[in-house]
């Protein structure tokens, strides 16, 4: 009787634990709401140049379930003061502001870091990496491609709509084939979302090379160094594997149903992400779970500012020389948090031919112009699979290699299993296929289900196709 009641107690007391949790995250819902809508009318009128009505009418296309509450929402742009407030039944209001240079951010009602956007000398920017094209938009090489890319820009009769903004197709480092949606065009800085995450990675790499950071070692996180501290345990390698065990829920989904992660409270109502995410406790030993979510990149975006300097401004200088200028990626905007975090999960833009510059440094094994930019053996490492993550994913990329559910079903329909690609949700792609010697980049605002919703199934085997040996593709060895 007694082994009884004191189970019925745990029992209730789970249950009663669980409702008040829900009900916690359930208050955070119109917040988290009026973030997300809020920051990115904030990001793509002020930076990329977009419409508001457009902005908001495609990306709520592309979630489930948020037009359940968009019908609730009021949102206005300030283009004077470049603000964004959004609203939701009077439950909810967020506040996006837009800084020169930096992109937009929540400002929740506290102190706002300052960060002086660093000037660059000309040496510095000199980029090493040839260029992938003149100053005109290039026509697909043979028709095979032109017909790759008509497809890939149709709608289809059946909602979803692909929203289809940019591709840019390189061989052997040269554009031979693009094509831009009505509003964008060469010099557009898009949204890559989780793309994002890939470019952190490359920015970790670098700080490896320069034995300023150790993947197998404990992350130099200062909350985690107390005796006993378990995530002490954590390594950078964990961090960019997303298997270092953070209670923070799963990033994955872009549907109305990943407002209760507390994943999202972290990015869209804390003024200082990288503090919120590193305060979190354990959920599973660091190495061995698998567990996608935003917290583990801010936190490694966090120690890469740390090891450029301390401040935004330092980061900021450091992507710029090390990175972005070597490989003559000239129109990118990283966005940060109120604190001075850089949002290394999901807020870089860039051109659609600044992606693929991006792309072309991995398919490159890390070198741009003679001079390494990523240490050796560092791009196989990015590729290389992570045990039990089913989508098919390395450190930092996405990758086909390994047997897990993702990299077989890619395989499946069409991709090459040497293949790997930055990813960002709603289908933004950076694809490497070094077999084929190809960087293909896809930018749009596409559901992220079912699978083939963005067309890039197509798009890849399409490309592939056309710019093989049967394709004879024009100009290319």
């Amino acid at each position: 009787m007694i082994r009884r009641n004191l189970l019925l107690i745990l029992a209730t007391t789970t249950a009663l634990g669980a409702l008040a949790l829900s009900a916690a995250r359930a208050r955070d819902v119109p917040k988290i709401a009026t973030g997300f809508v809020a920051n990115i009318l904030c990001t793509e009128t002020f930076v990329s140049g977009q419409q508001p009505d457009r902005i908001l009418r495609e990306t709520t296309a592309a979630m489930p379930g948020v037009s359940l509450i968009t019908w609730a929402m009021d949102y206005r742009v300030d283009r004077a003061r470049k603000e964004t407030t959004v609203t939701l039944l009077g439950l909810g209001r967020s506040h996006a502001v837009y800084r020169e240079g930096l992109g937009c951010y929540l400002d929740h009602g506290g102190a706002v870091a300052e960060i002086a956007v660093p000037s660059i000398d000309a040496k510095s920017s000199q980029a090493l990496l040839p260029d992938i094209a003149g100053p005109s938009v290039v026509t697909p090489a043979n028709p095979q491609l032109a017909a790759a890319l008509d497809r890939a820009f149709a709608e289809p009769e059946q909602p979803p709509k692909r929203a289809t903004k940019a591709i840019v197709v390189l061989r052997d480092g040269r554009v031979v084939a693009e094509r831009y949606a009505e509003g964008y065009g060469i010099d557009t800085p898009i949204l890559g979302f989780s793309a994002t995450k890939s470019v952190i990675s490359a920015l970790t790499g670098i700080l490896v090379r320069k034995g300023a950071m150790t993947l197998d070692q404990s992350a130099p996180v200062a909350a985690w160094q107390g005796a006993g501290d378990p995530r002490r345990a954590i390594t950078v390698d964990h961090l960019l594997r997303h298997t270092a065990g953070l209670a923070l829920g799963s990033s994955l989904q872009a549907s109305l149903s990943s407002v209760f992660e507390p994943v999202n409270r972290m990015k869209f109502m804390e003024s200082d992400m990288a503090a919120y995410a590193e305060s979190v406790q354990l959920e599973t030993l660091p190495g061995s779970h698998w567990n996608y979510n935003d917290g583990n990149t801010v936190i490694l975006s966090h120690l890469i500012r740390d090891a450029a300097g301390g401040k935004a401004a330092d980061m900021l200088r450091f992507a710029q020389t090390e990175l972005f200028a070597p490989l003559g990626m000239r129109n990118v905007t990283i966005e940060f948090d109120a604190a001075g975090n850089a949002e290394g999960s999901s807020q870089m833009l860039a051109t659609a031919r600044d992606w693929a510059r991006f792309g072309q440094l991995y398919l490159n094994d890390g070198v741009a112009g003679g001079k390494r930019i990523l240490p050796e053996g560092w791009v196989k490492y990015s590729a290389s699979p992570t045990p039990k993550a089913w989508v098919g994913i390395g450190a930092g990329f996405w990758t086909n290699l390994g047997d897990s559910f993702g990299a077989s079903y890619r395989t499946g329909h069409g991709w090459p299993r040497d293949a790997f690609f930055a990813k960002g949700t709603m289908g933004q792609y950076v694809i490497i296929i070094p077999s084929e010697k190809l960087v293909i980049v896809r930018l749009g605002r596409s559901p992220n289900g079912p699978p083939e919703a963005d067309g890039v199934f197509r798009l890849v085997t399409d490309v592939v196709a056309a710019t093989g040996d049967k394709g004879k593709l024009a100009g290319t060895n």
